[in-house]
């Protein structure tokens, strides 16, 4: 597993599936596309539609 990105901050979240661990698939919230407390991704930068996060619990990171 890799470490949390230094650049990464709780204050910049994204609501996006990681392909990895694919953790929301069983969440309603995730499910239904609102916002969860519990499966977020770390927002590490942006290039016009292109997000690049990182995922808090199997620290994937990628677009």
């Amino acid at each position: 597993m890799l470490p949390i990105d230094p650049q990464a901050d709780d204050g910049r979240r994204a609501w996006v599936a990681c392909p990895r661990c694919d953790d929301a698939r069983h969440c309603t919230p995730c499910q239904e596309r609102r916002t969860c407390g519990e499966h977020w991704r770390y927002l590490l930068s942006h290039s016009g539609s292109t997000l690049h996060l990182q995922c808090p619990g199997c620290t994937h990171v990628g677009p």
